[in-house]
Parts: C-alpha cells; structure tokens; sequence
C-alpha cells in the first residue's frame, strides 16, 4: 500500500476526513475510492459515499476479499446512517464472516456492532443481546470499545436498566477521550443525555409531573398500577396486559386511570373513548359492552366497576394508580420520537421500526409537514422525513421494544 493511502487511512481513523481527502480525492483506483467514500461518511455527504464504496468494492475484484468485505461494512455503516434499514443485512453478515476468518478482528467487530445498532432500532433487543455475545471490547482499539459502550448502553436504555447504562455510559466516556476522536466525543455526550433529561410524564390524581428514565424504572418495579400510554398496555404487580390491538379498551382505561379514585361520568367517557359528541342510548350500550371487556381482561389485577353516574377503577392490591405518557403527546406522537433523533428517515424505514404498514406511517408526517412539524425533502415515492430534536426531551427512550416484566 502507498504512503498517500496509509496516510489517508490514518487521518480517517484519527477523524479527520479533510485530511483523508487532501491525500486521495484525485483518485480512482479502488483503495482510494474506499477513503473516499468513507471520508465523504464522515462528512455527512452519505449518498455519495454510497456510491464510492459500492464502485470500490467492485474495483477490487473476487480475489481481495477482506478489502471487499470492508467496503460492504463500510456501506452498511452508510445505510445505518441514512436509516435505510431495509438494506440487505445478509451481505454484512457474510462480510463479518470474512473478515473473522482472515483474522480483521477489529472490522469485524465493527461489522458486528452495526448489525446490533441496527436491530435496536428495530426493537429486536434479544436478538442484539445474542448479537453481542462472545464479542470481548478489551481486545479492540479505544473507538471500538466506546462504540460497544455505546451499543451495550443503548440495549440497557431500552430495558430500562438505568444503572447498567449508566456504566456503560461512564466506559464510554473514558474509551472516547482515550480514542481522541472529537465526533465520537459527541456521540458519546448525546447519548449521556438520554439519562438527564426528561423520559415520560407522570399523571396522578389530576397533576402530572416529567421524570426521568431512572423514575420510569422505579415505577414499573413499585407496586402501583400503571397504565402505559406508550406502550398501550396496564402493568400491575408483575402482570402486563396488552391494549396495543384495542384502542377503544384502552383510551377507556387510561381515562378511569386519570379519575382515579373517582369515577368518570357516563357522558364524558362516551365522548372521550368514542368521539361522540352527544351521547344516546346506544353509545351508553356500546359504553357498557366495552366496560364489560375491559373488566374481563384486567380481572387479575383490577376490578372496573359501575356507579351511579359512570364507571371507576379499583386494583386487586396497591393504591397508587398513574398513567405514564410520553413527555409531550400529540398525534402521532411515536413516529415524531423516531424523527428527533436528528437522521432523515424514509417511510419504509419508520415502518420497519414501528412495526406498522408503510401506509401508515405515510399519513403520519403529511399531515405533521402540513402544520410546520416536519421537513422533507426527496421527491416520487421515496421522500424523507426529519425534525430538530426536542430541546429538554429524551424522545426514543420507551420505542419500540416492549416495557421488561419487573
């Protein structure tokens, strides 16, 4: 390998793609084309990277596997980045395969915490658990060790194990200043304020207050009832009760959670639960037909009984009845968490996700672009979707994977 690529590489490990490209931006044989396309990753230009890695990858034939395999990675790490996660993710898993077996232990890693970031994304967190083990950080460089920092950080944050993020948060920032990488610093500081800033709302007896993800963990370990409005289900002494496919029996639910320990009057049920604005005999019918469900599904843990004038709650056992909502709830509100993350995201990519049709997820941001949510940009059947970040706000912290059991 020439000095002009071994210096260019250099400069693209020490995070310094201007440096990378001084060197080899004029150009073509198929190392340079691979400098560049990362470099021009590092620089946020991903579509031209995409382009540069894939003609790389082609220049350096059948015969040099490893180099292939590491522009594969590359490309994925690409994709990832522009949250295309429908990218074929069996190419970067026999890329991994190679490189493992040519003894690239550290691109293989890489390749390895790709596939992991990727399936947190879409909240498959066993499969990133298995992915991650056997994978042992402290035979890699410090930038390697803080992205399996970061990765173990983001499964515990999405288990809600504050403590083991908060110590895989804490190795990161010691790996990151040690790797001297100023956008890996970053990295790691956004991802620490996942843990300061606010996780969900709180509302009890007619107040709510914002807590913090540690709160959120206390929470659901405590004894009170808890009705989820981010996941759509009722959590009560270990006992999960999923409402995701039963909207109806859950808006019912989370109103007579916010009574508590009141009731709701029949009137004002009918309006909420079912968007009547003036209520009629058979709307009081349907009423009492979904209260009759409702009680079936929550009879281990809860009794919804009528009165005089509605309906009220009453747990089998605790006394504390909360709803737990995201920070700020408009329409909506799931696929804006996913968008604030600050990447541009395709509608396919939020419906891989969300676990959701592609439709869907469509009429979510046209509307949300129409009252100055959203930008997009890209035109035909592929735009993409992005908003600034919610000051103040820790927004992907309860997406998409389901709550833990206690």
């Amino acid at each position: 390998m020439d000095s002009l690529i071994t210096a260019a590489a250099r400069a693209l490990a020490a995070g310094d793609p201007l440096g990378a490209l001084r060197r080899v931006a004029l150009r073509d044989d198929a190392p340079a084309l691979a400098l560049r396309g990362i470099a021009m990753a590092q620089l946020g230009d991903l579509a031209r990277a995409k382009i540069l890695l894939r003609r790389a990858a082609h220049a350096f034939g059948t015969r040099e596997a490893v180099a292939r395999a590491r522009c594969v990675v590359a490309e994925a790490e690409v994709a990832l980045a522009s949250r295309d996660l429908g990218w074929p993710a069996h190419r970067l898993d026999a890329a991994r395969t190679t490189l493992e077996a040519h003894g690239d232990w550290i691109n293989a890693a890489h390749a390895r915490h790709l596939e992991v970031r990727r399936l947190i994304l879409i909240g498959r967190l066993d499969d990133a658990e298995r992915g991650l083990a056997g994978l042992d950080p402290s035979r890699l460089p410090a930038a390697s060790r803080t992205a399996h920092a970061l990765v173990v950080a983001g499964i515990a944050v999405r288990r809600l194990r504050t403590k083991a993020a908060r110590a895989a948060l804490a190795r990161a920032v010691r790996a990151a200043r040690e790797a001297g990488i100023p956008a890996l610093t970053a990295e790691v500081e956004r991802a620490l304020l996942v843990l300061r800033t606010p996780a969900a709302r709180v509302i009890a007896g007619g107040r709510e207050r914002l807590v913090l993800l540690d709160r959120v963990e206390a929470l659901l370990a405590s004894n009170t009832f808890v009705v989820d409005a981010c996941r759509h289900a009722v959590r009560h002494d270990r006992r999960i009760v999923a409402l995701t496919t039963r909207p109806v029996l859950f808006t019912l639910a989370r109103a007579l959670a916010e009574a508590f320990p009141g009731d709701v009057a029949r009137d004002a049920l009918v309006a909420r639960v079912f968007g009547a604005h003036a209520a009629d005999e058979s709307h009081r019918a349907r009423l009492r037909v979904e209260a009759g469900r409702l009680r079936r599904l929550l009879r281990a843990i809860a009794d919804v009984r009528a009165t005089r004038r509605g309906f009220a709650l009453t747990p089998r056992r605790g006394r504390d009845v909360v709803v737990l909502a995201h920070p700020v709830e408009e329409a909506h509100g799931d696929v804006l968490a996913f968008l604030a993350d600050g990447e541009s995201w395709s509608s396919s990519a939020l419906a891989l996700a969300l676990g959701t049709s592609h439709r869907t997820v469509q009429r979510a941001p046209d509307g949300r672009a129409a009252a100055g949510k959203l930008q997009w940009f890209g035109g035909g059947r592929g735009p993409r979707w992005i908003t600034p970040p919610m000051p103040g706000f820790t927004t992907p912290l309860l997406l998409p994977a389901p709550l833990p059991l206690g």
